[in-house]
């Protein structure tokens, strides 16, 4: 996460030992606490704000407000051919039949008047 190698990891606890000295203890536990509280105030927030929406919003994620969660979850929801490159189901389109017949020589197309 902070890309800290093993050498610079001693460099930090020498520098804590000096700069601190016999009260590391004490400042460790303190910023133990410290972060403890932290989480609970945000975990009671969190509960607060759920709260406060209602039911309707149960399942309500902050995660989902990310643009690109966003677009995943309601423009491809349940369908995971996008990630393939792929985004229809038929590889010919749908205006094909579907077993086209081979014509013979001299033989013309069918021919549809009243689509024209």
């Amino acid at each position: 996460m902070f890309d800290v190698g093993l050498g610079e990891m001693a460099v930090l606890v020498v520098l804590a030992l000096v700069i601190f000295g016999d009260k590391l203890p004490q400042v460790a536990g303190q910023a133990g606490r410290m972060l403890r509280q932290f989480r609970q105030m945000a975990n009671s927030a969190k509960a607060d704000l759920e709260a406060g929406l209602g039911p309707e919003f149960k399942d309500f994620d902050i995660a989902d407000l990310h643009p690109k969660t966003f677009v995943r979850k309601h423009l491809f929801e349940d369908d995971d051919s996008f990630l393939n490159g792929k985004l229809f189901d038929d590889d010919e389109p749908s205006y094909v039949p579907a077993s086209p017949q081979a014509l013979d020589y001299g033989e013309r197309p069918p021919f549809d008047n009243e689509a024209t």
